[in-house]
């Protein structure tokens, strides 16, 4: 896992955060740094593909980055005549996560089709599993109330969507308080007070957060009646959506 130095090094935080090759390349050890309850989010999405996924339908992973939720999907499904359809729009990140998907091929039946697109422009179909994991945080703000409906709409009956999100909380001291508290998770991580500063200025207005009460109010107005926040660490949520 090659370490993540970019902004110790090659970035001052004056360029807004893109997902080029340079983030690819050290992606792995920059979520597992950066993003407390990473791992436990991960192993839950093969456990929720082991339970919701059925025969003969679709699975997308949308925003899928290097893969890791679509490997995990597929390695949790118990069904056949399945398929996993992975998008992203950075093109150096769906190449590594080909890359990856293809290393681990002949362990699973479930074939992934990798897609080059913006989530805004793919059409949801016969869908029982839907994973966004932390990328609707990603999207115009006014783009994500006809996602979520395209999402629900694309899934069948009894299908589940899980969504990882970084929030805001609603009290601002205790949004102080889990800043700082993730600001030392990382720091514990070995990132430096200057690396830390730098890429928090450089996902500024790239990353726009939400509170988790917008982000389930948003579901329920979209048809989702059953939703609940499974996992919370400092500023990081994992919600699961049912569509009944």
């Amino acid at each position: 896992m090659t370490q993540d130095k970019i902004y110790a090094k090659d970035q001052d935080g004056d360029v807004p955060f893109r997902f080029n090759q340079s983030v690819a390349d050290v992606f792995p050890d920059m979520l597992q740094r950066s993003i407390p309850g990473y791992a436990a989010t991960i192993e839950a999405i093969g456990s929720l593909a082991a339970r919701y996924v059925t025969e003969g339908s679709l699975c997308y992973d949308l925003g899928c980055s290097l893969g890791a939720a679509t490997v995990a999907m597929r390695q949790g499904i118990r069904v056949t005549d399945c398929r996993i359809i992975a998008i992203d729009n950075a093109p150096a990140m769906l190449k590594r996560c080909e890359e990856i998907v293809s290393a681990e091929d002949q362990q699973s039946a479930t074939p992934v089709e990798t897609r080059l697109s913006n989530i805004e422009d793919i059409k949801i179909s016969n869908a029982s599993m839907v994973v966004m994991n932390y990328t609707l945080q990603f999207l115009d703000i006014d783009s994500r109330d006809a996602i979520i409906a395209r999402i629900f709409d694309g899934l069948l009956p009894g299908g589940l969507f899980l969504l990882s999100e970084k929030v805001i909380d609603e009290d601002p001291s205790m949004e102080e308080l889990l800043v700082d508290l993730h600001q030392e998770h990382k720091r514990r991580n070995h990132y430096s007070q200057l690396e830390v500063s730098r890429k928090r200025a450089a996902l500024e207005n790239v990353l726009i957060p939400e509170t988790v009460t917008a982000h389930r109010q948003r579901m329920v107005a979209n048809g989702f009646a059953h939703t609940a926040v499974w996992l919370r660490y400092f500023n990081f949520v994992s919600i699961v959506a049912i569509k009944k």
